[in-house]
């Protein structure tokens, strides 16, 4: 068989990733925070780039006319919509004993309008001086301890020691590690770790540098000369408490039902998260992308926040002017790169914008009983009906829900919280959202008293007579998910705070 050269044509199709492609859909899967942060990047890099003028009226940049005339060199200038704003209240945790310091990390909101960020520089212009500029900021628990430690703590060796711990404190005021490795790590013994630790254990507030949630209730105690062989005896014995076993913690400790009841109200009048005390890393709050809003027909309104939209546009006089002066292929080949790339950065931006606020209006038409009525009416919803509603990818639906918000009147929720699946009803009738589910499932729980606890069982009756058709274990799971504990645990509990409220 002879090998010869020939030459032969074919046609066929293929799908291209060219570098913009991926740009628009590694845009379009950006929460707000990191959009800016890229946006920024592209702006110190792309000299072409300019950062649209807060004005009521953009001016649109000059053409000379050397730059051809596309459409990309429009502003970014999306709906305007009204600031979402919504006052978080600071909800203080129950000091309970019967969590681990992870589990005691509690969820502490600052009342604050949502997008808006206090500034510390003093205010510009007509002289006047703004005070808020100046006020001082928050004391963090590291800067307080490390004050502390500088007179605490006497020898160089002791003091390098020291800052280590206070470098490994958490915000609640606990350090998670063994004293043992430590010293290992540290090149010293073990009695010079626990002698040091000893020492910072004294510094305020009391209960920091605890390595359990026991140990810190036991300095304040002892602080409070209240740590005698019974109360050390309980907190030896925390875990019974978590558990509800009252019978084993009375042997255990060897006091009686009424003593318990007053170490129990002892203990709830301690910190157990003295650390929060002062002040920590700010958390970047939540920014919605989207605001939805009830219109005065019965009908919502839903906008784009666009607080959280960089606007950009192509400088095209600077183009012109700089392309009258480049003379190496080199530069021309720079400069329209440079071109090419602001050109469809604004595209992208634009259409990103445009899908987010695309799929936010088919989820809200999908999902209206819920805007309406609250979540025992959010339907079953999947990721195909709304890709196929607006003529979108499944893929593209999933990325556009990926870290993007939306404010309503009932809250901030995560576009993907929409989505959940279906539970069958009793009578063929129309599915249940497993999410309105665990709200039943939540609210027949919290409607429970010591002599009326419903085991999962029960719970699955109830939801039957309601037109839910649920097995059990779905029922343990959804109960397991949000933290409820079993009816026996629950029982337990509420006969404890019983004989607490009655002491």
């Amino acid at each position: 068989m002879a090998v010869t050269a020939k030459l032969e044509m074919r046609q066929g199709q293929q799908l291209v990733m060219t570098p913009q492609l991926q740009q628009a859909i590694r845009l379009l899967q950006l929460s707000n925070i990191e959009l800016t942060a890229f946006v920024e990047s592209e702006l110190e890099r792309n000299p072409l780039l300019q950062r649209e003028e807060q004005s009521d009226q953009p001016q649109a940049s000059q053409d000379n006319g050397e730059a051809s005339g596309d459409d990309a060199d429009e502003w970014l200038d999306l709906r305007k919509s009204e600031q979402a704003t919504q006052a978080l209240d600071a909800e203080a945790d129950t000091v309970y004993p019967d969590a681990t310091p992870h589990d005691l990390g509690g969820d502490h909101w600052s009342s604050g309008q949502l997008g808006s960020a206090p500034s510390n520089a003093p205010s510009g212009g007509d002289g006047d001086a703004n005070l808020e500029a100046y006020v001082s900021s928050d004391l963090t628990l590291k800067d307080h301890l490390t004050e502390q430690a500088q007179m605490l703590l006497k020898t160089p060796g002791d003091r390098m020691i020291g800052h280590y711990l206070i470098d490994l404190v958490d915000d609640a005021g606990y350090i998670q590690i063994e004293t043992a490795d430590l010293a290992e790590k540290l090149g010293t013994d073990l009695a010079h770790i626990e002698r040091v630790l000893k020492t910072l254990q004294t510094a305020e507030p009391i209960g920091v540098f605890a390595r359990s949630l026991s140990e810190c209730l036991a300095l304040q105690l002892a602080e409070r000369d209240r740590l005698d062989p019974l109360m050390q005896a309980f907190l030896d014995n925390l875990d019974r408490l978590a558990k509800h076993d009252l019978s084993g913690l009375r042997r255990a400790v060897g006091v009686d039902a009424d003593d318990i009841a007053d170490m129990v109200n002892e203990i709830r009048a301690l910190d157990p998260k003295p650390g929060l005390r002062f002040g920590s890393v700010t958390v970047q709050p939540i920014v919605p992308d989207v605001i939805v809003r009830a219109a005065a027909d019965g009908s919502w309104l839903i906008e784009l926040n666009t607080d959280t939209l960089p606007r950009v546009l192509v400088d095209r006089t600077y183009y012109a002017r700089v392309a009258k002066h480049t003379q190496t292929d080199n530069d021309k080949d720079y400069l329209v790169d440079c071109l090419q790339t602001a050109n469809w950065l604004v595209k992208s931006l634009d259409q990103r914008a445009r899908t987010i606020l695309r799929v936010s209006e088919e989820i809200v038409r999908q999902q209206d009983g819920f805007f309406t009525h609250g979540v025992q009416h959010l339907r079953p919803l999947n990721l195909r009906t709304v890709a196929d509603a607006i003529s979108m990818h499944e893929s593209t639906i999933s990325r556009v829900t990926s870290n993007k918000y939306m404010a309503t009147p009932r809250g901030i929720f995560e576009l993907k919280y929409f989505f959940t699946s279906a539970i069958a009803s009793v009578e063929s009738g129309d599915a249940h959202s497993s999410e309105s589910v665990r709200h039943r499932i939540k609210a027949l729980i919290d409607a429970e008293n010591a002599d009326g606890v419903l085991s999962d069982d029960k719970l699955v009756e109830r939801l039957k007579s309601d037109g839910i058709d649920i097995a059990r274990r779905t029922v343990a799971k959804y109960r397991e998910a949000m933290r409820i504990p079993s009816s026996v645990q629950r029982r337990r509990e509420k006969r404890l705070a019983e004989q607490v409220a009655r002491a």
